[in-house]
């Protein structure tokens, strides 16, 4: 019996993330259908945790030592795929797209997922990796979650329709569905501290709000570099005792059950599976007006979509909190939006037919 096919992935993290916990997930759904080794750039490799051991995931470290040039760094890229022979090469954003790069010359199968954009781009392509992308992934197979971005694949970066393929994130319908409300008034959010999250917007609407709601509170899931930044604001905002930061929770289902509304206040996002497991809770949301964000949502709620400004955040949060019948129906039509498009098996099925296609021998 011959072994199954190796996908090599590359991350530049392979810390706890969306498209991490993709993998993740797409892996435990269809155990021995591949082998993974997972390249993590950063060295970090939290999220292998979430993998089941039956899967048989391995992570490896980068083949070149720190502080290589490029010109080293892509020779010992080409010598790994040509030793290790994947039967394809899975890269993921910007940061792996020195090993699509090297396999140019290497010419294993290749797919690119594509979920987003660091702060450097929130708000424009950087013209030198619009050029790179346009060159290096003209011969790739690549994935997107979001319309917007599969605009800007075709378009901006000119890749041929035909390479682009358009798979939306899916969240467990199983693991996350609502739950009746405790009295109280409970805002909630799930985000790396990243400055590109901009969980400081968030705080600073909580500020406008306290007077007016006495019994309000913040719950932030998640952990990172801008937690002790955060933590100091809260304080200087006098709503330390509001706050609470929870850091990285591995499984979010209950105390999203216990959120009365659900707020994404980031800068940049595509299609963040923090508004789909929302959705899925049976949510409200109020969240800025990024990337696939309005689309995603049921069209009662699309009026809670705001500028990037901490006003526009208190309004919507504030018109929520304060009316609990419009709040549970804004939660009511997210649940049946997240059933009748963001179910989860579609998203593995669409991965997994598509990997199978590209790791064909």
């Amino acid at each position: 019996m011959s072994e199954a096919p190796l996908l090599l992935h590359v991350f530049p993290s392979f810390a706890v993330g969306g498209a991490q916990v993709r993998l993740a997930a797409i892996a435990n759904r269809f155990p021995g259908r591949w082998r993974h080794v997972v390249v993590a750039l950063d060295g970090n490799t939290a999220c292998a945790a979430r993998v089941r051991p039956e899967v048989g995931l391995r992570c490896i470290a980068p083949p070149y030592a720190a502080g290589a040039g490029l010109a080293a760094r892509l020779w010992a890229i080409t010598r790994l795929l040509r030793g290790r022979r994947p039967a394809l090469l899975v890269t993921s954003n910007w940061g792996s797209m020195e090993w699509a790069l090297a396999n140019r010359l290497a010419a294993r199968p290749h797919l690119h997922l594509e979920d987003g954009f660091g702060p450097e781009e929130h708000s424009a392509q950087l013209p030198r990796r619009v050029r790179a992308r346009r060159l290096i992934l003209r011969w790739s197979q690549v994935v997107l979650p979001s319309e917007t971005l599969l605009e800007l694949a075709t378009g901006c970066w000119k890749l041929a329709p035909a390479r682009c393929r358009l798979i939306p994130n899916g969240v467990d319908l199983r693991r996350l569905h609502p739950a009746a409300k405790s009295p109280g008034l409970v805002i909630g959010t799930t985000a790396a501290l990243r400055p590109e999250k901009n969980l400081g917007r968030l705080l600073r609407a909580v500020a406008l709000m306290q007077a007016d709601l006495p019994g309000l509170r913040l719950d932030i899931l998640g952990d990172g570099p801008e937690r002790p930044i955060l933590a100091a604001l809260a304080i200087r905002l006098g709503i330390a005792d509001r706050t609470r930061f929870l850091g990285h929770v591995a499984d979010p289902a209950a105390l999203l059950r216990g959120m009365d509304v659900f707020a994404l206040s980031s800068d940049t996002e595509q299609m963040p599976f923090a508004v789909l497991e929302a959705m899925a809770s049976g949510l409200a949301v109020a969240s800025t007006d990024v990337g696939d964000v309005r689309a995603m949502l049921a069209a009662e709620n699309r009026r809670f979509v705001t500028p990037l400004t901490d006003s526009g955040m208190a309004e919507a949060l504030h018109t929520l909190l304060r009316d609990p019948a419009l709040r549970a129906r804004m939660g009511q039509a997210n649940r049946a939006r997240a059933e009748a498009v963001y179910d989860e098996e579609a998203m593995f099925q669409a991965h997994a037919v598509l990997m199978d296609r590209l790791a064909r021998p």
